[in-house]
């Protein structure tokens, strides 16, 4: 099988990825997605990706209805700061892109960021569906996260995201050896379903292959 690459056009130039793209089924992934290494290391960043960056986490209209279903057992995990804030405006706010994020504090962490003993950011919507609260386990945007998914055209581009504040993940993927796509492989069986990451798998595979 041949692999299908191709050069992405500017409509994409803004975000911070190489533009080389390979068809996997339906979708366009980043050659960076096999060649990138990565391993979240809470220890070294804390959860600065919950507390920095240009907007809140990219939501689905079907989150947006979840969170708000979901703000009475989410509240009793909350930050007093985040719980006035949704009050205020909304679990979720649109942003420059005209793309419904979640809310901030302030304009800076996210409303669903708490803060733990040692210092490290978490989400409350991932430790409310780790205690069973709730059966959402966070946005996908999150849990695919150094993965973004763009629009290009009449497909999905799967493009992997380079931020200075990941460099403790990038340094301990590289460590362990640790691939994007496969550090990231419950979340993208989540959003993509597990055909897709088998196609993925294989596709990586020859991608390694090719270049040796």
């Amino acid at each position: 099988m041949k692999l299908q690459t191709f050069i992405a056009k500017p409509t994409l130039e803004k975000f911070n990825f190489e533009k080389m793209f390979i068809e996997v089924g339906p979708h366009l992934v980043s050659t960076q997605i096999f060649e990138k290494q990565f391993v979240c290391d809470l220890n070294s960043c804390k959860g600065a990706c919950c507390v920095h960056g240009n907007s809140g986490a990219p939501l689905t209209f079907e989150e947006i209805d979840f969170l708000e279903e979901s703000m009475d057992s989410l509240r009793n995990l909350m930050s007093e700061e985040g719980i006035n804030a949704v009050e205020k405006t909304g679990v979720f706010y649109m942003d420059q892109e005209n793309e419904p994020v979640t809310t901030l504090v302030n304009g800076g962490m996210c409303a669903f960021a708490i803060t733990d003993e040692r210092g490290i950011t978490k989400c409350a919507v991932e430790c409310a569906s780790v205690k069973g609260k709730i059966s959402f386990e966070k946005p996908i945007s999150c849990h695919l996260y150094p993965i973004r998914v763009k629009k290009f055209h009449d497909k999905k581009a799967l493009v992997f995201d380079s931020w200075d504040i990941c460099a403790p993940a990038c340094s301990c993927g590289e460590k362990l050896a640790v691939p994007v796509y496969r550090f990231l492989k419950p979340a993208i069986i989540r959003s993509f379903g597990q055909d897709f990451y088998d196609q993925l798998q294989f596709t990586a595979d020859q991608w390694a292959n090719r270049k040796e």
